[in-house]
């Protein structure tokens, strides 16, 4: 059986990072994409590369759909050359930042930042890249706890994230035809640098996470990224058009 590849969008830091290096664990190949991190990128593909498993990192700005025909054809272009294969197995749609601000303050420019990076990014990457996908592959879209429980400040990221979920269900059904898989994983709040690192260095924030969650504690990146890599696992092949929350039972 021949070994699998994924690309991993913002895989060089926070969940992108983790997930990359749990699918990696479990023996995919991983194609890596950063914003502007090459250094930490470099760093992700040489510990997959130490894992025994063929990786690559690529700059993309996922907020910029302009760029997606010519990412296309990078991708491509590794495949061959890396692989000497012409499809790549799964797409998790990881990459992007968050905008934390009232409803009644958020700006025009703070909402289409929203928008290009976590609904037009998403829709258009994966067109562009479904010619390129084997029939039979799998799409992981990351959502958010917060398109199920509100908490002020998060309107527009939030709007974002509930519009994919709702994208997701239509790629399934679309894709079906191809065997494709299309589902979304949902974290609570985690310890990273997302959001200036809000949950991790904010200790009033981080305790409030951990008194609302079944768990006790805030998310952590370790308990994300083998929710995804599992996902993506044979063992898994029949989950089909869902929303998977991995929040250790935040607000229920």
């Amino acid at each position: 059986m021949s070994t699998k590849i994924v690309i991993v969008t913002g895989g060089s830091r926070g969940l992108g990072e983790n997930t990359a290096l749990a699918l990696a664990k479990k023996g995919v190949d991983v194609i890596i994409t950063y914003h502007s991190k090459k250094v930490e990128a470099d760093e992700v593909v040489a510990q997959i590369q130490q894992m025994g498993q063929k990786s690559v990192a690529l700059q993309l700005d996922v907020s910029n759909s302009q760029s997606f025909a010519d990412f296309a054809a990078q991708i491509k272009a590794a495949l061959k050359q890396k692989w000497n294969a012409e499809h790549f197995d799964f797409l998790v749609n990881n990459a992007g930042t968050g905008v934390h601000a009232s409803f009644a303050e958020t700006t025009e420019e703070q909402f289409d930042q929203m928008v290009n990076i976590h609904l037009k990014g998403v829709f258009f990457l994966t067109q562009k890249l479904l010619p390129l996908m084997a029939d039979g592959g799998r799409i992981v879209n990351i959502s958010s706890g917060l398109t199920r429980f509100a908490i002020p400040g998060y309107a527009a990221y939030a709007s974002m994230k509930g519009a994919v979920e709702t994208l997701t269900k239509y790629l399934a059904k679309e894709l079906g035809a191809r065997k494709i898989t299309v589902n979304v994983v949902a974290p609570g709040a985690i310890e990273t640098d997302f959001g200036g690192g809000a949950v991790r260095d904010n200790a009033q924030l981080n305790s409030y996470v951990a008194s609302a969650t079944a768990l006790g504690r805030a998310g952590l990146p370790d308990d994300i990224g083998g929710v995804i890599a599992s996902l993506l696992s044979e063992d898994n092949r029949w989950v089909n058009a869902q929303r998977i929350e991995a929040s250790g039972g935040m607000n229920i």
